[in-house]
């Protein structure tokens, strides 16, 4: 299993270690806040983040915008906002995209490409829900949304 997060905005939840915990790599999709945050993760499992909107200043702000990364075979290919998404998935024999921003969790198919969007971590947005989720590799990709909070 592969851990996705993103949206953390300087904040992660014990709930959220919790669900990362037994990854064999762990993916940050951007808006990390603090780069303690990506200190956190890497002692659970190999860590690949991204920056996000937020991340303008320090540390996190020399993260790549963009990343691409092989894991059990498959090319994965991350970013922060889906409207910045200026690549043919399936041209460049991508498997899976990885986005954030939205703060909404999503997982939709599309031309045989898995897009995920784990949804925020971080801190409530409006009435949208808290989640992580988990990336499975194994045969044809798939994600399962993993809900963290229901309260603030």
């Amino acid at each position: 299993m592969i851990g996705v997060i993103s949206d953390t905005h300087g904040l992660l939840r014990p709930e959220a270690l919790k669900a990362l915990r037994g990854a064999s790599h762990i993916l940050h999709a951007g808006d990390v806040g603090d780069i303690t945050i990506l200190d956190a993760l890497k002692q659970i499992a190999p860590l690949t983040a991204i920056r996000g909107n937020i991340d303008t200043e320090g540390p996190t702000a020399q993260l790549p915008a963009t990343e691409a990364i092989q894991l059990e075979g498959k090319l994965i290919y991350m970013l922060h906002s889906i409207a910045d998404l200026d690549i043919k998935p399936e041209a460049a024999g991508i498997s899976v995209v990885i986005y954030g921003h939205s703060h909404k969790p999503s997982t939709d198919i599309h031309k045989g490409i898995l897009y995920l969007n784990p949804g925020s971590a971080g801190p409530r947005r409006f009435r949208l829900p808290i989640t992580v989720a988990h990336l499975y590799l194994d045969g044809t990709p798939r994600a399962q949304i993993i809900p963290l909070a229901m309260e603030a």
